[in-house]
């Protein structure tokens, strides 16, 4: 089987798909829900192949409600409490980390860095995955603010000089997968774990009207339109790059 380096190392294409299975992959989002939105289906394709997936949330998730009478705090333990199930329903050994920055303030800085770089050279992840923040007219400032912590905090973490009071020895990923990118460059096939992927989402019950679009008493038809909505998402994707089964994209990044 190839390796992922020997993989990436080859690659001379203008897009790629389907890379080696990593040893390890850290998905990076601002918000509880925004890694199974970004990449869920591709996590749980790795993880049903062995691969150590640790996801890390950036904010607290506070604000994520359209009740003006919704107590943020409550909120907040409420969200942290189901990022946890859905990453766990996407692999059953994932590791979940918080940040814990409120909602709607988070910002890139060097004490961002420092803790992401410090969890990037614990846990030698050979895949990051995270939001674009090259995207154009991107709106949320969380998910931009995001997408440069991860790029920051990869530079951060290679590099020696940055941060030596973390005592780690520096880590270098082999690449870095961006979500919601305006000119994606590689495909992973998701097709057989699209329910994975919903069901996942589906463990955000805080998130049903404000971002599923499940609204009123949940049904089996409000689930299942979430289902068609997951599904025709990764059928466009696949028509894009004319390919038969379902998938996720992407924009691959592998000089770091």
């Amino acid at each position: 089987m190839t390796n992922l380096a020997t993989y990436l190392k080859v690659q001379d294409q203008p897009t790629t798909a389907d890379m080696p299975t990593p040893a390890i992959a850290l998905a990076i989002g601002a918000h509880p829900d925004d890694i199974e939105f970004g990449c869920g289906g591709t996590l749980a394709k790795w993880a049903r192949e062995d691969c150590k997936i640790h996801y890390l949330i950036l904010t607290d998730g506070s604000k994520g409600t359209w009740d003006e009478h919704r107590d943020a705090g409550e909120l907040a333990d409420t969200r942290r409490i189901e990022a946890i199930e859905a990453a766990r329903t996407i692999s059953p050994s994932a590791e979940v980390h918080f940040l814990g920055r409120i909602d709607g303030e988070l910002e890139s800085t060097p004490k961002e860095r420092s803790e992401v770089a410090y969890l990037i050279r614990r846990i030698k992840p050979e895949v990051i995955l995270g939001h674009d923040p090259f995207k154009r007219y991107r709106l949320h400032p969380d998910h931009r603010n995001a997408g440069w912590i991860t790029c920051d905090s990869i530079v951060a973490a290679r590099d020696p000089l940055f941060f030596p009071e973390h005592k780690l020895p520096r880590h270098r990923p082999n690449a870095l997968l961006l979500w919601e990118a305006d000119e994606p460059d590689h495909f992973e096939t998701t097709g057989d774990y699209l329910d994975s992927k919903v069901t996942a989402l589906l463990q955000h019950r805080s998130q049903y009207e404000s971002t599923l679009g499940i609204s009123g008493e949940v049904s089996d038809s409000a689930m299942s339109q979430l289902a068609d909505t997951v599904a025709h998402q990764a059928e466009a994707v696949s028509l894009r790059w004319n390919k038969k089964e379902a998938g996720e994209e992407f924009k691959l990044i592998t000089d770091l």
